[in-house]
């Protein structure tokens, strides 16, 4: 069994990215043995449709279900449409999300969690999504997991530069 999680880097303890289309990686793990594979996100930056061009790469994988912060609709269709379980509101980092996948704490989302476009800094969440939205504690602590995958982030960042400031 392999099942694929957004991330914001290329491990096991990196933190979920609360976005699909967009996220810069997926991690494929199989969640009885924690061996993974990290795939680069090339449709972080495309213009439009990454969500559905990154549903369409990951449905290649032949993984059994997606963890995820938020999907779209049109990811959403493209992965229910391959027979992959989506599952929204997944925070934390990639190895608790997978022993939590794997000890059944988490039920696949009937609908996307988001309305289209939502990874880009536009539109609303779909209305049934917001009825059923996350609460506060569930949202603090998604803000939390993002400023520590960007301090993450920004210290490797920071790291690079003195190595290459180091190298001239």
């Amino acid at each position: 069994m392999k099942i694929a999680v957004s991330a914001v880097g290329p491990s096991l303890d990196a933190q979920v990215d609360p976005r699909f289309g967009r996220c810069g990686y997926f991690v494929i793990v199989d969640p009885e043995t924690m061996a993974f594979e990290a795939v680069e996100n090339s449709s972080t930056a495309a213009a439009q449709g990454a969500g559905i061009a990154t549903a369409q790469m990951i449905a290649g994988k032949g993984v059994e279900a997606v963890l995820t912060g938020n999907c779209g609709p049109n990811a959403h269709q493209v992965l229910v449409a391959a027979g992959i379980r989506v599952v929204t509101g997944v925070t934390g980092t990639v190895r608790d999300a997978a022993k939590g996948y794997s000890a059944g704490r988490f039920e696949p989302a009937r609908q996307p969690s988001v309305a289209s476009h939502h990874g880009m800094g536009v539109g609303s969440p779909a209305p049934q999504a917001a009825a059923a939205g996350p609460d506060v504690a569930e949202l603090l602590l998604d803000l939390k997991n993002q400023i520590g995958a960007l301090r993450e982030q920004m210290s490797d960042i920071s790291r690079r530069v003195d190595e290459l400031d180091g190298e001239q």
